[in-house]
C-alpha cells in the first residue's frame, strides 16, 4: 500500500509497503508520487526489481539511459538521427554528474562543438536533446534537475553567433546537371542500382529518398495514377500518417511511366517498387557528382527540384502540399526556389 506525506520543502514523499518490500521516493509533485507508486506496486506484483531507475541515476548517462527504457517500454521507436544523437551526448557528456551539467559547463560543450565543425544548427539539436533529457527524468520520475542552465547557455551560445537558425538552401540543379549525371549513373555498367531511374522519380514526384526506398508494389494504382505512401514524415505523427499523392508528369518526367520501367527492369511486381538501400543510393549519387565536379549537391535537392517545378507548372499551394505531404504550408516556402526566367514561359502560355 502506498503512502503519501508532504515534507517541509514542499515536496512529496511516496512510500510503498507491498508484500514485504518498502521503497521510497521524492517528488515534486504529488501526481507523480502518485504515478511512481502505482508503477512500483505493479512491478512488485510481476516479481521485478522494485527499486527506482530514476532513485539509482546520478550520472547524465544513466537519464539517457532512462529515458531510452521509458520509450522502449511504450514501444516507441528511437529515430537514427535522435539515436546517434543520444549516443555522442552520452559519449561527451554521460560521464558528468547531474549536479556538474551547469551553464558553464553548457557553454564549454557548446564552444567545443563549435570548433569541431558543428553548425549553429547542430549545437542547437545538441543542447534539444540535453534538455528534452532532463525535462523528461524530472516530469516522468520526478527527478529533481533544473532546465534553466540549458536555456541560460542557449541564450549565451546564440549571442555568440553559435546556435541559431540554419541557412535556407536554394541550390536547384540545373537540367544540364540532371542529365550528365543520370547519363553518367546509366552508362556505368558496374553501378547495380538503377540510381538514373530513382533520382528522375525523385524530381517526379518530390519523394523524399526514404520514402522512395519503402513504396511497394500493392500501393500503385496504375489506373488512377495513384501512390500511397505509408508513415510518411511528420513531427508531430511518426505513425499511420499514410497519405496518396497522384503520379504527374509535369516536371519533365512521367512518375507512372518510370515505375513500369523499373517493372520491366527487374521484373518483379511484389514487395518494394525499389528494393535498394537509400544510403547506397545517396552514395552513388554523391561519388557521381564528385566525378563530374558538380559542387554542392544533395539527393535531398532533388525533392526541392520537384516541388519548385510543380510551382512552375503553374500548381497553387495547396496542390503542391497534396504531392509533397507538407502539412504547414509555410514550410512550403523553404523547398520552392522559383527560377526568375520561368516567368517568360508562363507569360507566352497565357499570350498563346
Amino acid at each position: 500500500m502506498a503512502t503519501f506525506s508532504r515534507l517541509k520543502s514542499g515536496s512529496w514523499r511516496a512510500q510503498v509497503r507491498r508484500k514485504g518490500k518498502y521503497v521510497n521516493e521524492t517528488f515534486v509533485r504529488r501526481k507523480d508520487a502518485e504515478e511512481w507508486a502505482l508503477d512500483i506496486e505493479r512491478r512488485i506484483d510481476r516479481q521485478e526489481p522494485a527499486t527506482s531507475r530514476a532513485r539509482e541515476a546520478k550520472l547524465f548517462g544513466d537519464l539517457i539511459a532512462l529515458h531510452r527504457q521509458d520509450l522502449e517500454e511504450v514501444s516507441k521507436k528511437i529515430g537514427r538521427s535522435k539515436d546517434a544523437s543520444l549516443k555522442f551526448l552520452d559519449e561527451r557528456l554521460g560521464h558528468l554528474r547531474l549536479g556538474e551539467l551547469d551553464r558553464e559547463r553548457l557553454i564549454k560543450f557548446g564552444k567545443e562543438r563549435a570548433q569541431e565543425g558543428a553548425g549553429s544548427v547542430t549545437v542547437g539539436i545538441d543542447l534539444g536533446y540535453i534538455k528534452t533529457i532532463l525535462s523528461h527524468a524530472a516530469a516522468v520520475h520526478g527527478v529533481t534537475v533544473s532546465i534553466e542552465p540549458i536555456n541560460l547557455a542557449r541564450i549565451a551560445l546564440g549571442r555568440l553567433g553559435l546556435v541559431g537558425k540554419g541557412n535556407e538552401r536554394d541550390r536547384r540543379p540545373t537540367q544540364k546537371e540532371l542529365d550528365l549525371i543520370i547519363a553518367s549513373l546509366a552508362a556505368n555498367d558496374r553501378q547495380q542500382i538503377p540510381v538514373d531511374r530513382i533520382i528522375r522519380f525523385a524530381v517526379a514526384t518530390a519523394m523524399r529518398q526514404d520514402e522512395i526506398a519503402r513504396v511497394e508494389w500493392r500501393d500503385f494504382d496504375p489506373e488512377s495514377k495513384m501512390l500511397l505512401i505509408r508513415d510518411r514524415k511528420d513531427p508531430r505523427k511518426k505513425k499511420g500518417n499514410d497519405q496518396r499523392i497522384p503520379l504527374l508528369d509535369v516536371s519533365g518526367y512521367d512518375a507512372c511511366e518510370i515505375i513500369e520501367e523499373q517493372g520491366r527492369f527487374s521484373n518483379i511486381r511484389e514487395g518494394r517498387i525499389f528494393p535498394y538501400n537509400g544510403r547506397s543510393v545517396g552514395t552513388a549519387f554523391r561519388r557521381q557528382c564528385k566525378d563530374l565536379k558538380i559542387e554542392d549537391l544533395h539527393f535531398h535537392d532533388l525533392r526541392h527540384e520537384g516541388t519548385s517545378r510543380l510551382f512552375e507548372a503553374g500548381f497553387s499551394i495547396e496542390q503542391v502540399a497534396l504531392v509533397t505531404g507538407h502539412k504547414d504550408w509555410k514550410m512550403l516556402r523553404r523547398y520552392t526556389h522559383l527560377k526568375p526566367e520561368t516567368l517568360h514561359l508562363k507569360k507566352a502560355s497565357q499570350a498563346a
